[in-house]
């Protein structure tokens, strides 16, 4: 078995990357920093930057990716950007709160993005379930759906003959139109689906980005407990519009047992890491396949353990495995989450221990 490099070694590799600003060592100006080698080989180390939007961003933490991976043992590399003076603070410091400077939205807690790095993975669903979970331990609960080109949380929700009209507008001290969100299952909702139905939208960034603050900041969210936003799949506008406007307190990461599914969420995972929002854990959808008429009885049909083995080589929590069952695809196509459709059901029980799982690790990190 090859032997792992040890944090000197890989600070040694460090050492001659200089920060194209002030044209001195990383190392030395001591924005490497938090180095770990885990038993895996992941090699996971923070990069401390005056400017965390910095053009010169990816460049470093390219360098350094490439530097690390050359050296024996080390399997992948994980990099996590903060902010802060690098010159004049010699001594490391923990990662800034979630959300720092982002804007607050008056009335709600907490904001929760659950993500995935490609689509076809249960997303939604787990959004969806999570949602009226919580809501059905007596939380304040409203989803977000930000999938835009894509919008399918009303139709999971029984929502999707809903639509906006002028009674569902109002008018607020400052002359702007505020919406007032529509409601059922004991969760408050917004899409894009309930004023364009699912015609496609050609839309750009920008025009995103636009859509995004107005439905976080022009909605009549009145107070909640928990916001949950169903992100659309990958690292694109849609992403760096939350993360960038809002204070976050966690993200949650949605895969599948598959290898492929399990090498897009890195991709996710490490985005909100870099953006300093707490990730929650990864939820491991379709984990095995219940079939109707033999209950006692799994398949693996997608691979087994991913989630498991991804969480532990990361060092983040496996939030639960979710199996697939025919009720969990009838329950989103009709309208019932599968949580209130058939609650005692092997998939309503696991996404029930999911929102537990949720909730209990926001207070643990000091945010409820």
């Amino acid at each position: 078995m090859t032997d792992l490099p040890s944090d000197r070694a890989i600070l040694q590799v460090l050492a001659p990357i200089s920060d194209p600003q002030q044209g001195k060592s990383l190392v030395e100006l001591n924005m490497i920093r938090d180095v770990v080698v885990k038993p895996s080989g992941v090699v996971s180390f923070t990069l401390v930057l005056a400017n965390p939007n910095s053009p010169h961003r990816d460049t470093i933490i390219d360098k350094c990716k490439t530097a690390i991976k050359a050296l024996d043992g080390v399997t992948d590399v994980w990099a996590k950007v903060i902010s802060d003076s690098p010159a004049t603070n010699p001594n490391p410091v923990a990662p800034p709160k979630p959300g720092g400077d982002r804007m607050a939205i008056p009335g709600i807690k907490h904001i929760i993005a659950v993500s995935s790095g490609k689509g076809g993975v249960g997303k939604t669903t787990v959004s969806v379930n999570l949602a009226v979970g919580l809501a059905e331990m007596g939380a304040k609960v409203g989803i977000l759906d930000a999938d835009i080109y894509g919008p399918n949380v009303p139709l999971m929700l029984g929502m999707d003959d809903f639509r906006f009209s002028a009674e569902h507008i109002s008018t607020d001290a400052n002359g702007m139109d505020v919406v007032q969100p529509a409601f059922n299952y004991g969760v408050k909702i917004v899409s894009r689906a309930f004023t364009h139905g699912h015609q496609p939208l050609p839309w750009r960034g920008p025009m995103l980005h636009g859509i995004i603050r107005q439905f976080l900041t022009q909605v009549n969210w009145g107070e909640l407990d928990y916001l949950i936003v169903d992100m659309p799949p990958g690292t694109g506008d849609a992403q760096m519009t939350l993360i960038q406007s809002v204070a976050t307190s966690g993200a949650v990461i949605v895969t599948t047992p598959q290898n492929v599914s399990l090498l897009d969420s890195y991709k996710g995972l490490q985005m909100f890491e870099n953006m300093g929002v707490p990730i929650l854990g990864i939820v491991e959808n379709m984990s095995y396949f219940i079939p109707p008429d033999m209950p006692d009885k799994q398949y693996d049909i997608f691979g087994s353990g991913g989630g498991t083995k991804t969480a532990s080589e990361l060092g983040i929590p496996l939030l639960g495995c979710v199996p697939l069952e025919i009720g969990l695809r009838e329950g989103g196509d009709r309208g019932v989450p599968i949580t209130l459709s058939h609650p005692e059901s092997a998939s309503a029980q696991a996404l029930k221990a999911i929102a537990q799982a949720v909730a209990s690790k926001i207070e643990t990190l000091g945010q409820a």
